[in-house]
């Protein structure tokens, strides 16, 4: 769970934003086809003359089978490396003709494509105009005044582009109840959290928590007739979590059917009842399930034999397929599909496949790629979202990919990874609108051990290790870490590509326990939650960072809660 698969391959380019600017202009569709689309050119500065430029088309007119977009540089601006485009420059001007996998954009469709570049002197100025074959671009419809979109008006029941867009977040009274009991805990009480449904019992409401009905009504009421966005974690695949035992499930490897009309097929049925039809259902499905068939399997040297006996029978794609499929066939419910984290699939051998292994789920057991809304990544993990000290790119004795730390890895935080994931998730089949949530909850690591400033430029280990926000001793740590913090709250829209910041995880609640606590909802003890583990093959045989005396997983910890209290950034 939530462990790394360390991997090694040549460095390339990514974004890590510091200043941003956007603005939009249209795109011209081929001879014979109504012009009509928009491009959103966002430059991110790294500083010492790097940035990172990104470009979004969306087509507002009819279907482009291909396209070469056109801009020209007003300074001296340098694209050194582009990725979705085949990309050239000559003198100031910049060309970028389509993929054969990006070339086809229907009407409402969109593509993002991306460069690292260089420039000298003291600012970065924008293009000011694109056009696409040949044709100035204008921003708006051929049959409108106004570019609009259908979250600014949306049809009850019908499904928005980011469902998260001018709705209200449903606050979890459970979740509220035990925060506001916190010293100081009324401070985020307020915010919203998912809902998790671990097991078949929380269908119908637990001595934890209200049943999904329950809470359905509760979001009715909150909503008062504007839209709500309510979150549901779904979670509970036979033989769930492979390589943890802190979140082990209660469905045996092979219960199947079980997956099916005891846990899915209820929760669908009561998501399509006529009196929730107003909401906008949100699904995280199947946490940390796909991401373990890539990594932590035969001949991988992480591989766990629990997660090799998962990948054999194929019921975590088959049960994810399944959920897609069923929850899919409600109008108000947008799935959101796990992609782990940056310090997990990050490298270059497991980030490709579990993009095709996601789409391969995505089209089993009935299900079609139109029942993924998009992805959500770092559920309930600690990954930074952003790493403002440090760049991919950067090169002190040697190259920042070598650092201990980074390991080789293609990425640094969680929002780089998010936006190129969702890159990679369109070029293995995903539609191009899919959207990101990163969840938030715990990555803030604020407090008196953020650095405020880059590390000593001695060696590229100090200077990674002195500059990085997340304080972890490793990537592979996941269980109630040790120093962290709260993160950013969540938010609509935050960064391209991204649909929201999500508390997915509720703060306060524990990641597992490493003592055997007795219980009826198949969780067992982990040595990674135990503060005194030496660690092993999946965290580099680290220490495990754990805070010490947890509950069991999707307990009260109330000493988590007030670390994380305490450790916010930005603080409370």
């Amino acid at each position: 769970m939530r462990l790394n698969g360390r991997r090694r391959l040549a460095a390339a380019g990514v974004v890590v934003a510091t200043a941003v600017a956007t603005f939009g202009v249209a795109l011209s569709a081929p001879a014979g086809a109504a012009p009509g689309c928009r491009v959103d050119y966002t430059a991110n500065n790294w500083g010492g003359g790097g940035f990172g430029g990104k470009v979004k088309i969306t087509n507002l007119g009819d279907a482009l089978s291909s396209w070469t977009l056109k801009f020209t540089f007003p300074g001296s601006q340098k694209v050194t490396q582009g990725w979705s485009a085949n990309w050239s420059q000559s003198g100031a001007d910049v060309t970028a003709t389509s993929m054969s996998w990006n070339g086809s954009l229907g009407t409402g469709g969109s593509t993002e494509i991306g460069f690292n570049g260089s420039y000298t002197g003291a600012s970065n100025v924008d293009p000011s105009s694109f056009s696409l074959n040949g044709t100035v671009c204008t921003g708006v419809s051929p049959t409108t005044t106004t570019t609009t979109t259908s979250d600014t008006n949306p049809n009850p029941g019908n499904r928005v582009d980011n469902p998260y867009v001018g709705a209200k977040q449903y606050i979890n009274p459970d979740w509220a109840a035990k925060a506001s009991a916190e010293p100081g805990g009324s401070r985020v009480a307020n915010q919203p959290t998912g809902v998790w449904i671990d097991r078949i019992a929380a269908i119908n409401g637990t001595v934890d928590s209200r049943g999904v009905a329950a809470h359905l009504d509760e979001a009715v009421r909150q909503a008062a007739g504007a839209p709500l966005v309510i979150q549901f974690v779904i979670y509970n695949l036979p033989g769930r979590d492979c390589s943890a035992l802190a979140s082990n499930g209660e469905l045996k490897p092979t219960e199947i059917d079980r997956y099916k009309t005891e846990y899915i097929d209820p929760i669908a049925a009561i998501f399509a009842k006529p009196a929730y039809k107003d909401l906008r259902i949100v699904t995280t499905v199947e946490i940390d399930s796909l991401p373990n068939l890539i990594t932590n399997v035969t001949p991988r040297p992480t591989k766990v034999d629990a997660c090799d006996v998962m990948k054999n029978n194929g019921n975590y794609v088959t049960g994810v397929g399944y959920a897609l499929a069923k929850l899919g066939a409600v109008p108000n419910v947008y799935n959101y599909l796990d992609i782990g984290h940056h310090g997990w699939i990050g490298w270059d051998d497991n980030f490709g496949p579990t993009a095709e292994l996601l789409y391969t789920a995505a089209n089993a057991s009935g299900s079609t790629k139109a029942n993924v809304h998009g992805f959500i990544a770092n559920t309930a993990n600690y990954g930074a979202l952003k790493e403002p000290y440090f760049s991919i790119n950067d090169t002190i004795d040697k190259s920042v990919r070598e650092s201990k730390w980074v390991d080789w890895n293609r990425y640094i935080d969680e929002l780089s990874y998010a936006q190129a994931f969702r890159q990679r998730a369109v070029q293995a089949g995903f539609d191009s609108g899919v959207g990101m949530l990163i969840d938030t909850s715990r990555n803030g690591w604020g407090g008196a051990a953020r650095p405020t400033g880059p590390g000593p430029r001695t060696t590229v280990d100090a200077y990674v290790n002195g500059g990085r926000l997340d304080r972890r001793i490793h990537l592979g740590n996941w269980c109630n870490q040790s120093g962290a913090g709260l993160g950013e709250r969540p938010k609509a829209a935050p960064e391209t590509g991204v649909d929201a910041y999500v508390w997915m995880k509720p703060p306060g609640e524990s990641d597992g326990a490493s003592k055997e606590i007795p219980n009826n909802e198949g969780k067992g003890a982990d040595k990674m939650c135990d503060p005194a583990y030496t660690g092993n093959i999946r965290n580099g045989n680290n220490m495990s960072g754990a805070l010490a005396d947890a509950p069991l997983s999707g307990k009260w910890f109330s000493a988590q809660f007030q670390e994380l209290m305490r450790n916010a950034y930005p603080a409370l």
